[in-house]
């Protein structure tokens, strides 16, 4: 279903609330709900969680144009699974991966901003310029859901 999107600079707010609505609307006992965001320190975390529309209206180049003057790239991407059931709130999980923005875009992989991100364990290689398994291995959306998946765990083995 289209996610109801709050505007926050939280990422974890806007997963959770747009979780408590799907439930709420839907009458499912169990949602996940998912937000990232693209944050550039020298652009004072800019785009964060408007990534995407900021991609649609800037672009990849729109970001390459703003930090063109400036030597600071260090950026990260960040990601919040939320999960919300009817017998609990929202509970979320957070995965980040820090890195650095290349001068150029590199690579026919991933989307978005993939194309300008290095991560700092990814060989200097961008997320564009890798395979979906290897990104995977470094992903900020694998890091989360990786958590969430650990929690759901644990919550069904202490119901065993």
């Amino acid at each position: 279903m289209e996610k109801h999107e709050i505007q926050a600079e939280d990422l974890s707010k806007i997963a959770s609330f747009a979780a408590e609505q799907a439930v709420d609307e839907t009458g499912m006992k169990d949602v996940v709900a998912e937000d990232a965001g693209f944050f550039v320190d020298a652009l004072n975390g800019f785009p964060g969680p408007y990534s995407s529309y900021v991609y649609r209206k800037l672009g990849v180049d729109g970001i390459l144009r703003l930090l063109r003057e400036g030597d600071r790239r260090d950026a990260s991407f960040s990601c919040v699974v939320a999960y919300c059931s009817r017998s609990h709130g929202a509970v979320w999980f957070e995965g980040a991966v820090k890195g650095k923005v290349s001068s150029t875009p590199r690579g026919q992989h991933g989307f978005g901003f993939d194309p300008i991100f290095i991560p700092n364990q990814g060989e200097g290689r961008t997320f564009a310029e890798m395979g979906i398994d290897e990104k995977n291995r470094f992903s900020h959306r694998a890091m989360a859901f990786s958590k969430f998946f650990n929690w759901i765990k644990l919550q069904q083995s202490s119901k065993d």
